[in-house]
């Protein structure tokens, strides 16, 4: 790959997409009521009058074009990645200036991405073992057209460089400046699962809640993976703590 001119762009459709976060991140009411995103600013105008705290929940709104917007059921999930951005939070394809939805194939691959990314931030802080935060799995549809990094998976390809975010930030920026709805790549943490990288909340759909999660911290590593409504607890293995 010589440049993002050289990326192929593919049709993905995902009918049962997995993306886990942390359950401490409550539903946002403007994104799930059923007015239309187009009057969102003005709702937001009229509650500004009562709750002048109301912009602290929702974000930066503008950072998400009006025709691109979702709202309904469940759409907190696809627009609080977007509108809740800080350079303080880099990921692998964007600088934090502006969002991105990561979305796994399967629950697997997002299991062991979020896995990744909660040990890191438990070692650095220096965390005591133990249960720790608890996670919801939201099952969704990813359906659009996205530059595609799979068929570069094993490869030595800078933008999936498993230690650097450098130039897969790079690309993302260039691809996004472009146009494109965002990337289809290889997952960096489960071998033989896919990811994507969404530059728009609208490339997902048909959004339901899941399971509850609990991850266990042994002090070096996320060792277990509880279910909380079932209580079956599983064991992870082969999860090395990599540098990025």
């Amino acid at each position: 790959m010589t440049g993002t001119e050289d990326l192929a762009v593919s049709r993905v459709e995902w009918t049962g997409a997995v993306r886990i976060i942390r359950s401490a991140f409550p539903p946002i009411d403007l994104f799930e009521d059923i007015a239309d995103p187009a009057d969102w600013p003005l709702l937001i105008s009229a509650e500004q009058k009562t709750n002048p705290r109301i912009m602290a929940t929702i974000g930066n709104l503008d950072l998400v074009p009006v025709d691109r917007r979702v709202g309904g059921n469940g759409a907190s999930y696809l627009m609080a990645p977007f509108t809740h951005v800080s350079t303080d939070r880099p990921s692998r394809f964007t600088d934090g200036s502006y969002g991105v939805l990561y979305v796994g194939d399967r629950f697997e691959t997002a299991l062991f991405e979020t896995i990744h990314h909660h040990a890191r931030f438990m070692a650095r802080t220096k965390e005591v073992p133990g249960w720790t935060s608890q996670f919801r799995e939201i099952i969704m549809v990813v359906d659009a057209e996205l530059h595609d990094l799979r068929a570069l998976a094993g490869e030595p390809v800078p933008a999936l460089d498993p230690g650097s975010y450098a130039a897969s930030q790079a690309v993302a920026r260039q691809l996004r400046g472009a146009g494109s709805n965002g990337i289809a790549y290889p997952s960096i943490r489960h071998p033989g699962g896919e990811c994507v990288a969404l530059f728009y909340p609208d490339c997902a759909s048909n959004r339901l809640q899941g399971r509850h999660l609990d991850y266990h911290w042994d002090g070096q590593r996320v060792a277990l993976v509880r279910d909380a409504g079932s209580g079956a607890v599983f064991r992870i293995v082969d999860l090395p703590i990599d540098p990025v």
